[in-house]
């Protein structure tokens, strides 16, 4: 086939523009001059639909430049197309759901929230979806169900989602931060060379799926450590008493007989009670322990040697 370059943009779905600017970057062959026309072959437009492929693939212009330069001198694309889909494919096994808005607000207590709705739009917990208004994409069903537990425990919406904000800039830092290691101790010898041979690139593509589950499981086992460490000393001291533990210097109520305390207001006036009663119990503690200081002391042979006082 031969094609005008309108033409050739009809077919491939780009413009005139976009398709001079690739033949002055170097991404597209010349046309062939015939008199005072430029003419183009089936080789542009498979060109053409190459490039929107790597672009689709988050791949910059230099870099096609680069993969491209490699296929016409021989070297297969098959490896590093190969390790951009590894690289692109899903971490994880959960599958999106959809959810109806009369399911979504049922799930959450039958009542209807619009501001609760927008807040998990633009975490993108719901995804609209196009011309159903009352119907959304949800990309993570576990994260959604996480949050109607939650809810129907007591927790606000609006405390679930800065929760959600928070958590996520800690996973985001764990990703990124699992990223640089793996790239300086695992990656580091694919990344002398661009592109990469094809070997090279079915190896890292390789290399991409075997550690592709491990920043989950590494995660998930130290989430089960610091929840084991934490859930004794936090969540225990609260349950058992079902408050806070109290603060060392703050008061006390203590419950005194009635007959125990008409004596000491007998004996002191009922202005002074309380005080001569904490005063009694502060004596006595320190008694008991001057007795278990002499005790102690006792048992060395150092107070019981020494004589008696005239």
């Amino acid at each position: 086939m031969e094609y005008r370059i309108e033409d050739l943009a009809h077919h491939s779905g780009a413009t005139v523009r976009t398709i001079r600017a690739y033949q002055d970057r170097g991404l597209l062959p010349r046309p062939e001059r015939r008199g005072r026309s430029n003419v183009y072959g089936d080789a542009h437009l498979a060109r053409l639909r190459q490039i929107a492929d790597l672009l689709d693939r988050g791949y910059t212009l230099a870099s096609i430049k680069e993969l491209l330069e490699a296929w016409d001198a021989g070297r297969g694309l098959g490896g590093v197309l190969g390790l951009a889909a590894e690289v692109d494919g899903p971490w994880t096994d959960e599958k999106a759901d959809r959810i109806t808005r009369a399911e979504l607000d049922a799930a959450f207590g039958g009542t209807s929230d619009e501001a609760a709705v927008a807040d998990a739009v633009a975490l993108g917990v719901l995804e609209p979806v196009p011309g159903r208004e009352d119907e959304f994409l949800v990309p993570s069903p576990q994260e959604l169900a996480v949050a109607v537990e939650l809810h129907a425990a007591g927790v606000p919406l609006s405390a679930i989602s800065g929760h959600l904000r928070e958590l996520r800039g800690q996973v985001e830092h764990i990703a990124s931060r699992f990223l640089e290691f793996t790239t300086e101790h695992v990656f580091a010898r694919y990344l002398g060379h661009r592109p990469p041979t094809e070997a090279d690139a079915a190896e890292a593509a390789e290399l991409v799926r075997r550690l592709r589950p491990l920043a989950q499981q590494s995660v998930d086992a130290e989430l089960a450590r610091a929840m084991r460490l934490f859930a004794t000393r936090h969540l225990r001291q609260h349950l058992d008493t079902g408050e806070p533990p109290p603060r060392a210097d703050e008061p006390q109520v203590v419950s005194v007989p009635g007959s125990t305390m008409r004596a000491v207001q007998a004996l002191v006036g009922v202005e002074n009670a309380a005080a001569f009663i904490a005063a009694a119990a502060e004596r006595e503690v320190q008694k008991r322990t001057l007795d278990a200081l002499a005790s102690t002391s006792d048992d060395t042979g150092r107070i019981g040697q020494m004589p008696p006082i005239a």
